[in-house]
C-alpha cells in the first residue's frame, strides 16, 4: 500500500505491523501523534493491543519494563523532556536486558521552551545501554521500527532499541511511503519469544542487589551485547530487504564516497541537505562525499575508519553540543580516527532548536576549511554575534562588577 502521511503516523503503522501487544505512553509534542494513531488502530480493531495511559513518562517506561518482563512485545514513544524524565529507568530497562522498542522524536531541550529539532535529548542518553538508530526519511522510520523489534529480541542482543527521527521535519511533514502487507512483515518478524520472563507459578528475583564481585560481569555482558548488535543490525537490514523489499539498515549510509577525498558526516534529516551540499561542492571541483551515521549506539567505529581514514579532510555536522567541549559526534569521530588518519577534522555546530541549515552554509564553511580559512576546528557558523548580544554581554559584566564593588 502506498501512503502519504506524517512521519509520526508512519511510525504508528510500523508498530501495528509489528504485532505489539502493550503500548504505554504519555503525550508530549511533537511525539503525541504516534500514540494517537496507535490508539485509533486499537479502538477500530486494527490492533490487538493493550494501551496504558499513564501519568508521566517515568511511569510509561515503568509500565514498559513491567510488560516486557512478562514476555510481551512492548512499545512507547517520547521526546525531549519526556526522555529526560525517563532517564533513570532507561538504565533499568537496559540493565536487566529487556527487549523493547521506543520512538524518540528528537526535540530541543529547554529552557527556553522549544518544540523543534536538535539531537541533544538522545545524545544525552547515549550511555544508558540502549541501541540508538537515527532515521532520515519517512520510509526509513517505517522500516527501522520493524527491524528494531527483530534486533532487540535477537538472543545475541536482548537490549532495548531507540528509533530516533527529527521533530517537525520528519514527525509532522508528509511524505510518500510504501506500507508492506502484514503477511510479508510476519515472515520477517516472528512472534516474540522472551529469553526470560516473570512467572507467578515460578517466581524469582531479577535485577536485585549485585555485590562488587559480580557487578562488572553484568555490565560487561551489556557491552558484549552492544558489540554483537553491530552484526545483528546489518543482518536484520539484509533479511528485511529480502523479505519485505527496500534497504534501510547498516550502521552508516554513504553518498558519493567512491572517489572522495573530502567527506561530510551527519545524522538525521540534516544529511539530506548534506547530499545537496555534496553535489554543489563537486560542481565546484571538490571530490566530496557524505557519510550518514545511522547507528549512534553501537557507534560505527570500523565503518567510519574504513571510509574516512584516507581522506584529506572531514567536516562533521553536529545538531547538538556537549557543553564545555564540542559537538558530540565530532568528539567521537575524532576518537575513531585518532592514530589512524592524517585527515583534518572540522566541526559545524548548527541547527539547534530547529534553526534552518542550508546547503549553501555547509558549502561555504567546508570550502573555508579546505582553504585553511576556518580559525577554529569546531565552530558555530550560524550564531548571530550581533550588537544586541554584545550589549547584553557587556551589561552583564558591568552588573557583576558593580555587585562585587558593593
Amino acid at each position: 500500500m502506498r501512503l502519504v502521511d506524517t512521519g509520526n503516523h508512519i511510525a504508528a503503522h510500523a508498530v501495528r505491523l509489528s504485532h505489539v501487544e502493550v503500548v504505554s505512553a504519555y503525550p508530549i509534542t511533537p511525539q503525541t501523534q504516534v500514540i494517537e494513531e496507535i490508539s485509533r488502530f486499537i479502538s477500530e480493531g486494527e490492533m490487538d493491543c493493550e494501551y496504558i495511559p499513564v501519568e508521566s513518562e517515568h511511569s510509561a517506561m515503568a509500565a514498559m519494563i513491567g510488560s516486557a518482563s512478562m514476555g510481551v512485545r512492548s512499545f512507547s514513544a517520547t521526546s525531549s523532556h519526556g526522555l529526560a524524565y525517563m532517564h533513570e529507568l532507561l538504565h533499568w530497562a537496559a540493565g536487566i536486558r529487556l527487549p523493547m522498542v521506543m520512538v524518540n522524536v528528537n526535540r530541543a531541550m529547554g529552557p527556553g521552551w522549544n518544540i523543534w529539532c536538535d539531537h541533544q535529548d538522545t545524545l544525552a542518553a547515549r550511555d544508558t545501554g540502549w541501541i540508538q538508530l537515527h532515521c532520515a526519511s519517512h520510509q526509513e522510520v517505517l522500516d527501522t521500527v520493524i527491524q528494531a523489534f527483530r534486533i532487540s529480541e535477537d538472543p545475541l542482543v536482548t537490549l532495548p532499541v531507540m528509533v530516533c527521527y527529527d521533530a517537525i521535519v520528519i514527525s509532522h511533514n508528509y511524505m510518500q511511503v510504501e506500507i508492506p502487507e502484514q503477511e510479508t512483515v510476519d515472515k520477517f518478524l516472528p512472534p516474540f519469544r522472551s529469553m526470560w520472563k516473570l512467572d507467578f507459578k515460578h517466581p524469582f528475583t531479577h535485577g536485585s542487589v549485585i555485590y562488587p564481585d559480580d557487578y562488572e560481569e553484568v555490565r560487561y555482558s551489556m557491552f558484549e551485547a552492544l558489540e554483537s548488535a553491530r552484526d545483528v543490525i546489518k543482518k536484520a537490514a539484509s533479511e528485511y530487504e529480502s523479505a519485505v523489499g527496500g534497504y534501510h539498515g547498516g550502521l552508516i549510509e554513504t553518498y558519493q564516497m567512491e572517489d572522495a577525498d573530502v567527506a561530510l558526516v551527519a545524522m538525521g534529516s540534516i544529511a539530506s541537505e548534506g547530499r545537496v551540499a555534496v553535489d554543489e561542492l563537486r560542481r565546484k571541483g571538490h571530490k566530496c562525499g557524505l557519510v550518514r551515521v545511522r547507528s549512534y549506539r553501537p557507534f560505527p567505529m570500523q565503518e567510519l575508519r574504513d571510509v574516512l581514514s584516507d581522506l584529506r579532510a572531514v567536516m562533521i555536522i553536529d545538531r547538538a553540543i556537549s557543553f564545555g567541549m564540542e559537538g558530540p559526534l565530532y568528539s567521537e569521530v575524532k576518537a575513531v580516527l585518532y592514530g589512524k588518519s592524517d585527515a583534518e577534522v572540522y566541526n559545524l555546530v548548527t541547527g539547534l532548536g530547529g534553526r534552518d541549515v542550508t546547503f549553501e552554509m555547509i558549502v561555504e564553511n567546508t570550502e573555508a576549511a579546505l582553504k585553511g580559512k576556518m580559525e577554529q576546528m569546531s565552530t558555530w557558523p550560524t550564531v548571530r554575534m550581533n550588537e544586541h548580544h554584545m550589549v547584553s554581554r557587556r551589561g552583564l559584566e558591568e552588573f557583576w562588577k558593580e555587585g562585587s564593588a558593593q
